[in-house]
């Protein structure tokens, strides 16, 4: 059985599929456009950037959702903002957990406090965990849009503990597929991490995971072995 407590999970790609390129295409289609491979590179390659700033500090959330939309904004004479409501709302109807998430949830939920701690926006979240039936696994989802401040700063990991209670970090782990804000965080914050390591993801050097697993399941044997 898990020493831990209190387990704090990252939501994208960590208890939820986010397939960006769909939740984009089902956005477009409704401006009658056929949203294609290279279409999706062009974004991306404005908005991965855009999310490092945004967990440096660099720039707010709304700067990010705003900017990422700004092409295609002027190319169909829409406000931004409209188009990103709109791929959020979209992201939400696709959203699924991913293999092994509610087995796992299931099985630690009476076990000890469970948390979210992500860096995704407010207007996806509550309607990501009611679509998913999962809304009443988590103890407190702390959005870092709403903080004002987003992982790896240590001070969305203390604002979240502060909710919980403010347990003994030693008995707190943070689970999370992205090195650069879930685990490095956590290593600042000086708690316990588990990274979700995907295909053909590396984590630097300088970032140390307390645990690696390929799958949920592979976390849930570790918790309750």
């Amino acid at each position: 059985m898990s020493h831990y407590s209190h387990i704090l999970f990252d939501a994208d790609e960590t208890l939820f599929s986010f397939n960006a390129k769909l939740g984009l295409q089902k956005l477009f289609s409704h401006y009658d456009v056929a949203f294609s491979d290279a279409d999706y590179e062009e974004y991306n390659s404005l908005n991965a950037p855009l999310w490092v700033q945004y967990q440096n500090g660099e720039i707010d959330a709304k700067t990010l959702q705003v900017t990422r939309f700004s092409r295609w904004a002027e190319k169909l004479d829409v406000a931004p903002e409209t188009l990103n409501a709109g791929f959020l709302a979209a992201m939400a109807e696709i959203c699924q957990p991913l293999p092994g998430a509610r087995a796992l949830l299931d099985s630690l939920k009476d076990q000890c406090t469970l948390a979210i701690i992500t860096n995704g926006f407010a207007a996806l979240q509550q309607k990501r965990l009611e679509h998913t039936g999962l809304v009443d696994r988590f103890s407190e989802v702390v959005i870092s849009e709403l903080v004002g401040k987003a992982k790896p700063d240590p001070c969305i990991f203390e604002h979240t503990l502060a909710l919980l209670g403010n347990p003994d970090k030693s008995k707190v782990l943070m689970v999370g597929d992205t090195p650069a804000s879930d685990i490095l965080g956590a290593n600042r914050f000086g708690i316990d991490s588990c990274w979700l390591k995907h295909d053909g993801k590396v984590c630097p050097d300088h970032i140390k995971p307390t645990y690696t697993v390929g799958s949920l399941a592979q976390l849930q044997a570790i918790l309750n072995g």
